[in-house]
């Protein structure tokens, strides 16, 4: 039953926001923005075959 009891404890302390208080999408965008780092790239999917 302690163990049970930790665990749970545990668990909600992980879910409690360690990181910080909740950040609106439009303020998380322009600290995305501000830290200098971007991401981009392409991908393609597909079959090629060939009769030879």
């Amino acid at each position: 039953m302690t163990r049970l009891l930790a665990l749970a404890s545990l668990a909600l302390l992980a879910a409690c926001g360690a990181d910080g208080p909740p950040v609106p999408p439009s303020q998380a965008a322009a600290e995305a923005q501000a830290s200098g780092v971007s991401i981009s790239g392409q991908a393609q999917i597909g079959i090629v075959g060939g009769n030879g």
